[in-house]
Order: C-alpha cells, then structure tokens, then sequence
C-alpha cells in the first residue's frame, strides 16, 4: 500500500518505545515510516536486501521460510501476542538480526489481515541505537536469543554463526555504557533537586570570595582525569577515609559521596583545607554541600558523555565489521577487517593475550569485506575456544610477493594428525553436539580459494597451531 509520515503518537503506545522523551519521539518519527498491509501482503521476501528494521504496530505477520521446496512457518509476530514480556516484546519487531548483519532477509514476512508498521532503514536502526539506550536494552538481548534459536535451527548456518557472535558481542559491549547512562539519568533527577536547594543558600549567603574560591575547586576537579587516585583498592579506601573524617569534622553530614568523589580524583584532606581557608567557619558547611552537588550532577554528566562516546565506537566497529557502508566488493585493508573482528570477539578473548605484528606497507586486496570478516572471525573464535580463557592469540599480517599473508596463530593444545587433514572438509568439527555447525572452516577454505583466489593452510603442534591466508594483491 505504500508508506507514509510516521507520527509520533504512533510510537507512544508501543511496548519497545515506553518511557522515552518528547524529543525521541519525535526523531523516532522522523527516522521511520509507517507502511500500511493489506491481507496477504508480503513485506519482505527470503533472499533480499535488508534494507528496513520493522515495527510491528498493529496487527501479525506470518514468518516463512523455504526448507526442501516447501514453505515452513517459522514464527507469528503480533501484537496481541501473549506471555511474559520479554516474549510479548519479541513479537513486535523483526529484521533486526539482518540489517544489523548488513545481509538478505532469511525468510519470508506476510501480512495475515490488515496491519500496520513502522520501518526504519540500517543506519536509522544503528543510531537509534545510541540515541535511545532504553530501546538498546530491549533489542539486545532478543537479537542474541534470535541467533542462537535460528543457528539451532539450521539454514545458512555458518553466517548465522557470526550473526550470533556478532549478537552476542554487542550485547556485551553495550552493557556497561547502557547501564551507566540508566544509572546516571537515575541520579540526576534527585541531584538536580538537592543542587537548586543548595545553590539557592550558597548564593544568597557566600561573599564573592567565597563563590570564587568553589568554582576555582570545581574547575580544578574537572581538570583532573578518573583514576587519578592511588592505584590499589587499599589506598583509594585509606584516602576516601581521610576525607570523609575531614568533611564530617567540618559540618558535612552526608559525606561519603563528596570524598569518594573526591578521591577518584586524587584529591586529599589538604586540598579540602586550601579550599576553605580564608572562608567563615560557621559557611564552611554550605560551601561544601553546594560543592557535593555540583560534582556529583558533574558527575553523572561525565558519564552519561562516556557511555556516549563508548556506544558510538561499538556502533562504529560494528559499522565496520559488517562494512554496512561499503560495496559488496571493495579493495580491502586486511588490517582493518582484523582490528574490527578481535573487536567485536573481544569477550570470547577475555584473559588471552592479543599479539599483533603489521607490518607497512600492505597491498590491499580485492574481495568482499564481509566474507573475509567471516573468515578472520572464524579462525579467531577457534582460536579463543582453543585456549580456554588463558595463553597467547598472534596474529600477523605482512606483504609477500604481490599476496598478502595473515598469520592466526594460538598457543593452545594442539590439533592432533589424524584430525588436522580433515578440518576443511565440510560438517567435520571436534565440538560437542551443538556447540557448532561444522562448517566454519570449510566455509571459510571456499571463501579463500573460490571467492578470493587465495589459499588456506595449516599446521599444529602442542602450543603452537597456526593458519596462513594468502590473499593475492590488486593487479596479482
């Protein structure tokens, strides 16, 4: 039927877009659009683009898919869909896992009556990412149980498989900066509130000398960097002490906030005595709960900016990962692909020891991005389950003739001689039963040679199994 402006109070009543603000609202309906659905009416079909992350506003859409040249229901997405609310919530939009992944839709999506939705093409689903952390919260984890159902399931199995690491990844990542800012937005409502009290007797009392003297202290404060305080957990503890002591001494009642704020920053009981030197006594208290509020709504403001910052350079990687932005072949930086991979698997990495050797300067080679990202995903997710948590991950990329050659070298057990001819060989893997597919390996050997004309090989021993990529340069 075509689509249409997207208005804001289209967007109110939906369960994924509860609690946002006026402002995001209105971006929201800006970003997207609504499409009305005739009965029986296929919004998107198994094999094309990506192109439109969906809200379901109203109605259900029948989720298809061809397995052995029939058509097998795979979900109905509606909205009157019942449970609990994370399931009710997961009925309500779809397509997320693919425009993310930058591929084709994995199944047919068809209108059952008349309905209603909302579309939003990748990079407004990217940035609705960041500008709205309450709707991050609610994605995340339904993309990350989407992967694993649809790897579990079968079909393209292998790109499913990086589509759930992927998942997984971003979910990972987007957890500590999404929960700073709730915390932070959470904090601010009661800090703004006690700094208006606050400000309100600090101004009608202080002498300028005396306003002067704490803003100097607040700008000196911000000056400094997070972490500037003693390195180890039993100093920080002695110095929050020490300041709380000092500031409970001098009339501060509630002062464990200001000296852990304090103390972050490296500051101590004598910057607090330069700070109310010169000050009446019985002003001293005010003085130090206007400051108390006044760094801590600062903060909460820090926070909310670096959480910011650090979702833009998830949405970043990601971007670069999945190369959204990109011609499906492109001339390639097999650098850049390496460094956005170990990004994204950086996770499955925690407490291995990353070794890169680039050396400059490198041919870049033509290819396809996405596919390559595949295979350095592969070798290095195999890599990480090989070590275990522990040991060293070397990975090396340097010109050879008119080739590039990527090294992927791990310093785990070992592949052992009788498994070692067989790991390209499809479905062959030595994973427990349901802990892969058997076809990243093959998949990524069909990549090299077919689609790159390049080549794969491998050799093993106990603590030291590496693989080698030849990819031949422009003009090779």
């Amino acid at each position: 039927m075509g689509t249409t402006r997207l208005l804001p109070e289209e967007l109110r009543a939906h369960p994924l877009f509860d609690g946002l603000t006026g402002e995001q609202y209105d971006w929201l309906a800006e970003k997207g659009r609504l499409r009305e659905l005739a009965d029986g009416e296929v919004l998107f079909s198994e094999g094309a683009p990506a192109r439109f992350f969906v809200v379901l506003l109203d109605g259900e859409l029948l989720i298809s898919k061809v397995v052995d040249d029939r058509d097998e229901v795979l979900a109905r997405h509606s909205t009157r869909a019942g449970g609990e609310t994370r399931a009710r919530l997961a009925h309500t939009f779809t397509g997320e896992l693919c425009v993310l992944a930058g591929d084709a839709y994995l199944a047919t999506a068809t209108s059952v009556g008349r309905g209603r939705v909302a579309l939003y093409d990748r990079d407004a689903f990217l940035q609705m990412l960041v500008r709205t952390p309450q709707v991050s919260e609610m994605v995340i984890p339904v993309l990350a149980l989407r992967a694993q159902d649809m790897i579990v399931s079968g079909g393209r199995r292998s790109t499913l498989a990086s589509l759930g690491t992927l998942a997984a990844g971003i979910a990972h990542e987007l957890n500590n900066p999404v929960s700073a800012v709730t915390r932070a937005i959470g904090e601010l409502d009661a800090a703004v509130a006690e700094l208006e009290a606050t400000a309100e007797t600090w101004g009608r009392t202080a002498t300028e000398a005396e306003r002067e003297a704490v803003r100097a202290a607040r700008h000196d404060w911000l000056g400094r960097p997070r972490g500037s305080g003693p390195g180890d957990a039993l100093g920080m503890s002695m110095l929050e002490e020490e300041l709380q002591d000092w500031l409970e001494d001098h009339g501060l009642a509630d002062a464990a906030a200001l000296a852990a704020l304090l103390a972050e920053r490296g500051l101590d009981a004598g910057w607090l005595e330069a700070l109310t030197r010169g000050m009446r006594a019985d002003h001293v208290p005010a003085a130090l709960r206007y400051l108390s509020e006044s760094l801590r709504v600062r903060s909460c403001v820090v926070d909310v900016r670096d959480a910011g910052t650090r979702v833009s350079a998830i949405v970043r990687n990601t971007k670069e990962y999945t190369n959204l932005d990109r011609a499906p072949e492109a001339d390639v930086d097999v650098r850049e692909g390496l460094e956005s991979t170990l990004a994204m698997l950086r996770p499955r990495l925690a407490g291995v020891t990353v070794v890169r050797d680039y050396a400059l300067p490198l041919p870049r080679v033509p290819g396809y991005p996405t596919e390559l990202n595949q295979v350095w995903t592969n070798l290095i997710d195999n890599a990480a389950g090989a070590l275990g948590g522990s040991g060293e991950l070397r990975i090396s990329v340097r010109g050879e003739g008119s080739c590039v050659l990527v090294e992927v070298a791990d310093t785990g057990p070992g592949i052992a001689p009788e498994v070692l001819a067989r790991v390209f060989e499809p479905f062959f893997t030595t994973k427990d039963i349901g802990a892969g597919t058997g076809l990243g390996l093959h998949l990524s050997h069909r990549i090299v040679t077919r689609r790159h004309r390049g080549s794969i090989t491998v050799r093993s021993r106990p603590g030291d199994t590496r693989f080698h990529v030849r990819l031949p340069g422009a003009g090779a």
